[in-house]
C-alpha cells in the first residue's frame, strides 16, 4: 500500500524552520513538516511562579492551541466554550515536559519562559512538530536573555541537549515514519516519540488503535522514530547556524 503522498515508509515529510516568524516574542518559528504548519513562540518574564521563588532555578512550560480551521471543519474556539479541553491540555502539559529536558533550569536562573504554540494548518503530528520548533524557539528566546546577561549559568549550559520529536505508526501492517492526516487515522499502531538530538527517549506515547502490537513491531517503530528524530536534530542545527 503505497502513501498518499509518495514517501518512503522511512522518510520524514518535508521540514522547514523559519526563525523570526513573528517580530515581538523573544524566539519565534513557524515549523512546517509538509502540510502540517505551526507557529511556535517564546515569551520571556523575569522571575518564576510563587511555588519556585527562592529555589534559583527557572521554569518552562507551554500552550497549545489549534486556529479555528487549521482543519478541513472548523472548530469553535475553546476560550468560547469556557474550558480548554482535554486534549488540548494533555499536549501543552506533553511539550512543556519534553522542553524542560533540554534545559538546565538552574543555569536559566530565577526567569521563566512560555512557549505559545498555535497551529495555523493541521495534517497530521502537529504536537510534534509543535515541539520541535518550540525548541528552536526557545534557543533564540534562551539568546536573548544572555545577550543581556540575565543567565544564571554560561548560555552554552543552559540548552545543554536539543530535543525533538516524531510521529510513526503501522498502517496495513508496515511501520511508517512521520504520519499525515490520512494516514494517521487509518493507524493500527499510533505512536508520538520524544527523543533528545543524541537518541535517548524522552517520551513514547504508544497505542494499539485497532488491535494490539507486537514486541518486534514496537522496536521497529522505535528505530525509524529515532532515526527520524535525528533527522529533525539536524534541521535545527542548520536552523540555528
Amino acid at each position: 500500500m503505497a502513501r498518499p503522498d509518495g514517501r518512503r515508509p522511512d522518510q520524514l515529510r518535508p521540514v522547514t524552520l523559519t526563525r523570526g516568524w513573528s517580530t515581538h516574542p523573544e524566539g519565534s518559528v513557524l515549523v512546517e513538516f509538509g502540510e502540517t504548519r505551526v507557529l511556535c513562540t517564546a515569551s520571556v518574564t523575569e522571575g518564576v511562579p510563587r511555588w519556585r521563588k527562592g529555589s534559583g532555578l527557572g521554569w518552562v512550560t507551554a500552550e497549545y492551541a489549534m486556529l479555528p480551521r487549521a482543519t478541513n471543519t472548523r472548530s469553535d474556539r475553546e476560550s468560547v466554550k469556557g474550558r480548554v479541553g482535554g486534549r488540548t491540555h494533555e499536549i501543552s502539559r506533553l511539550i512543556g515536559r519534553s522542553l524542560r529536558a533540554g534545559i538546565d533550569l538552574k543555569a536559566l536562573g530565577e526567569n521563566s519562559v512560555v512557549l505559545d504554540c498555535d497551529v495555523l494548518q493541521a495534517d497530521g503530528g502537529t504536537r510534534t512538530a509543535a515541539i520541535t520548533g518550540a525548541y528552536v524557539a526557545l534557543h533564540d528566546a534562551v539568546k536573548w536573555l544572555a545577550d543581556r546577561k540575565s543567565l544564571a549559568g554560561k548560555p552554552e549550559k543552559v540548552m545543554h541537549r536539543s530535543v525533538a520529536a516524531v510521529s510513526v505508526g503501522v498502517i496495513a501492517g508496515e511501520a511508517r515514519l512521520d504520519l499525515c492526516y490520512e494516514e494517521d487515522v487509518a493507524a493500527e499502531v499510533d505512536m508520538n516519540v520524544v527523543c533528545t538530538g543524541t537518541g535517548e527517549f524522552v517520551e513514547v506515547q504508544g497505542t494499539g488503535e485497532s488491535g494490539v502490537f507486537a514486541r518486534d513491531q514496537l522496536d521497529a517503530l522505535l528505530d525509524l522514530a529515532v532515526a527520524g528524530c535525528a533527522e529533525l536534530a539536524e534541521a535545527q542545527r542548520k536552523a540555528l547556524s
